[in-house]
């Protein structure tokens, strides 16, 4: 048996992100990809027996790499506002660069829970108690007004993931084009980091 080229792994996973983001998993075709990844068919079939496990791979690499990264700045030696800012720099870039994710992240927990449970029971998760604790404690002491830990954990993610969700319905409440609404996304790095400083302040 041949063995899998690293490289040829690589491409069609860059290929299946490209084409999910654009066509979504329903409208992705398998031959699609291959044209994309500079291969055939049958080649991609080798590394990836159906779209499912296509899908599955791309979805365990795009979250695999985000998780770390968000428990990074959630646990590191920084301040509620540093933690903020930092938050809000890096995910908003991310999910902006893996468009597909937020909505498959909906799409498997609805369509495919077994795999969702499977993945996120064996995958950490982003771990915000120490964040959460902070909070309370800069409560406590008047650093920050009262605030509710859990509904800020909440909002601080609602704020940065709604757009990429809902962003066919938003594009068109707000009368956008692609471009006006990544320009609109780029924007909103600096507009939520304010907002939600603003909300903590005393």
């Amino acid at each position: 048996m041949k063995s899998k080229d690293q490289n040829t792994e690589q491409a069609i996973m860059n290929a299946a992100v490209e084409i999910f983001q654009s066509k979504g998993m329903a409208g992705a075709r398998m031959q699609e990809i291959a044209d994309k990844a500079g291969i055939n068919k049958a080649l991609l079939h080798y590394y990836f027996r159906n779209k499912q496990m296509l899908f599955e791979a791309v979805f365990k690499s795009a979250l695999g790499q985000l998780a770390p990264e968000i428990s990074k700045i959630f646990n590191a030696d920084l301040s509620i506002e540093e933690k903020i800012t930092a938050f809000v720099s890096y995910y908003i870039p991310f999910v902006n660069q893996n468009r597909f994710l937020p909505v498959f992240v909906i799409q498997e927990l609805n369509n495919n829970p077994v795999f969702a449970e499977q993945f996120f029971s064996a995958n950490a998760l982003p771990k915000t108690e120490k964040f959460r604790y902070q909070l309370i404690e800069a409560s406590k002491i008047g650093e920050i007004r009262n605030v509710d830990p859990d509904q800020f954990v909440l909002d601080l993610f609602a704020v940065v993931v709604f757009p990429f969700v809902g962003r066919p319905l938003m594009k068109n409440l707000l009368q956008k084009d692609d471009q006006g609404f990544d320009d609109l996304i780029q924007g909103r790095i600096e507009h939520v980091t304010t907002m939600l400083l603003n909300s903590i302040k005393k």
